[in-house]
């Protein structure tokens, strides 16, 4: 199984009283997330399931690799590593699965999988870790097949 977790592109500031959920990207955000949804394009294979947490910024991040996609509760701003990986159906899944959410659910899933504490992995804005279960000699092992920034595409 492949699962790739891409972190929302740059938004806007939450002004006081504003909705956390309504955010949207800065033309910055925008930027980056063209960017690196011309990148996935080539790169992900056409079954690949994408999964996008209800926030506008995450939708608008989605939305720029122009491909089906499906808003998922679990993954909300306020979502845990095991709904995540729950949902995805780690590492039991076949195929390819991209979530595209937030900080620091991220940084802990993939923190996580790789057997690192918790606080041990921020991920940039419109960042994209690529992570592959694989069964070895009877043992399981992740790897990490990528890691791209929209500044470095």
């Amino acid at each position: 199984m492949d699962l790739i977790l891409w972190r929302h592109a740059e938004a806007h500031t939450l002004l006081e009283g504003g909705n956390e959920m309504a955010r949207s990207l800065t033309s910055r955000g925008e930027k980056q997330a063209a960017r690196m949804a011309s990148w996935l394009d080539r790169q992900l294979p056409e079954s690949t399931r994408i999964l996008v947490s209800p926030a506008r910024r995450t939708e608008l991040t989605a939305m720029a690799l122009s491909r089906k996609y499906k808003i998922c509760p679990e993954l909300a701003p306020d979502g845990s590593v095991a709904q995540l990986l729950e949902l995805v159906q780690w590492p039991e899944a076949k195929g390819c699965v991209l979530v595209v959410g937030h900080q620091p659910t991220t940084g802990q899933t993939i923190a996580q999988l790789l057997g690192l504490n918790s606080s041990e992995c921020t991920v940039k804005k419109g960042a994209v870790w690529w992570l592959r279960h694989r069964e070895r000699e009877a043992h399981s092992q992740t790897v990490v097949v990528t890691v791209q920034t929209p500044e470095m595409l």
